[in-house]
């Protein structure tokens, strides 16, 4: 709670300042809307002059009671908004289109242009997304297009400059073959995707074996893309079942790799075996399964088995998890290739069981809180801390809102550390919470 006095975003500051803290003095209290518009427009014209780089103006209520009665939604503030400056734009020219496939077989588009200077970086790639906007934008080879950055961060076309478009120009013509395997491309009913149904695709391939290796999945420590590329190439795995089943003389095989790397390699892909079935299931990229869908799902219905028998009805039963998830689960395990390779997987000695504990754990301090982390920690990194509170029955979400219970904390913690005392949020450090974790451990 803000100390006695303080009662608004303004004095806050204010206070702030006489305490030594280092704080803007461009904020401004501001009466009305008219004030906030010649506001904008005074800081349009100053933000060059600026010593850092801004890309726009946030507004907030001043009231802190104000600002606690508003509240926040999952991902942000209801009482603060963005005002955001139109974005820097420059013209260059289209020399290709290249066309790459995702872990899902969707095939797309990316403008390769002429180097330019964008909002502080050299662009020279924007992403075109799907051959509809393609379409829409009607963007060709040669031509002249006016680029942006979305947010000030995305590289975008926005569109054509017509005017200096060659009289000899035809439409882009999108590709019908697969880029990577050469099978026909399709469009799926609703979708505005292209696709690729090959499931022997080698860039999907690679790209679904890379995302079950990677930190929020299986976390096979050393298994990146190229090391993925290589044991591809060489013909040493086919899917991520193979992984389980590589020998250190497969590995041999390997650029650079010897006896450590392959030891290391080794280590890792056994260590995996141990994890979670969550961590599976989200490892196998099913589409519109994340990270989150797998551990709810995981939670509901314990082990593999039951996840792949689950109904549509069962799992839109489960809070959060809709229709589009349902589907997409139930339809990837009708395939009968699904099937074989949870079987190969459970054959290497892949756990797929929940090892989770959260709707049966003792009761501790954090079991039923719903809890938020920030900041640096320095015992555990933050996807450990993530699961042993959940395995303690605690929901460990991202973002502070009065459904917080507790906030944990470590080194150089941020807004999430302000709005949880602004909310009077109880607080612990990072050295606080693993007490409250030991002493019900040494309950034990």
């Amino acid at each position: 709670n803000p100390p006695a006095g303080i009662d608004s975003q303004h004095q806050a500051i204010s206070e702030m300042a006489k305490l030594g803290f280092h704080t803007n003095d461009s904020g401004r209290r501001l009466e009305s809307l008219e004030a906030v518009y010649d506001y904008i427009d005074e800081y349009t014209q100053k933000r060059d002059d600026l010593p850092y780089g801004i890309d726009g103006i946030v507004l907030k209520v001043d009231d802190l009671a104000l600002q606690a009665d508003l509240g926040n939604t999952v991902k942000v503030p209801r009482w603060e908004i963005a005002y955001k400056f139109p974005p820097e734009e420059e013209e260059t020219v289209v020399r290709e289109i290249e066309w790459t496939v995702g872990r899902t077989g969707v095939v797309t588009p990316t403008a390769v242009m002429d180097p330019v200077q964008l909002a502080g970086t050299t662009v020279a790639r924007a992403s075109l997304h799907n051959p509809d906007l393609l379409a829409k934008l009607d963007v060709r080879l040669g031509d002249t297009v006016k680029l942006h950055k979305a947010g000030d961060i995305i590289p975008e076309i926005s569109g054509v400059v017509l005017k200096k478009r060659a009289e000899d120009s035809v439409p882009y013509e999108v590709p019908t073959k697969c880029p990577s395997c050469g099978e026909d491309l399709v469009h799926l009913d609703e979708e505005v995707a292209l696709r690729c149904i090959n499931p022997s695709c080698p860039a999907q391939v690679e790209e679904g074996i890379t995302h079950f290796a990677s930190r929020q999945a299986m976390n096979i420590a050393g298994l990146g893309p190229k090391i993925v590329k290589q044991l591809i190439a060489k013909d040493l795995v086919h899917n991520v079942a193979d992984l389980y089943y590589l020998t250190a003389d497969d590995l041999s095989q390997l650029d650079h790799f010897k006896e450590k790397s392959i030891s290391n390699l080794l280590a890792a892909i056994d260590e995996s075996r141990k994890n979670s079935v969550e961590l599976v299931l989200f490892g196998l990229g099913i589409d519109n399964v994340g990270a989150k869908a797998a551990q709810l799902i995981a939670q509901k219905f314990k082990n593999m088995s039951k996840i792949a028998a689950a109904s549509v009805q069962e799992l839109t039963a489960i809070d959060t998890i809709g229709m589009t998830i349902a589907e997409s689960l139930t339809t990837y395990f009708q395939q009968a290739e699904a099937r074989k390779l949870i079987a190969r997987l459970e054959e290497a000695g892949v756990n797929m069981d929940y090892l989770g504990d959260d709707s049966e754990a003792e009761d501790n301090f954090f079991k039923g809180k719903t809890v938020v982390l920030t900041g640096k920690l320095e015992h555990y990194t933050r996807s450990e801390f993530t699961k042993r509170l959940q395995e303690l029955g605690a929901k460990v979400t991202g973002s502070v809102s009065k459904k917080t219970d507790c906030l944990i904390y470590g080194a150089d913690a941020g807004s999430k550390f302000a709005k949880a005392e602004a909310l009077g949020i109880p607080r612990l450090t990072e050295a606080e919470a693993i007490s409250k974790i030991e002493e019900k451990d040494a309950e034990k």
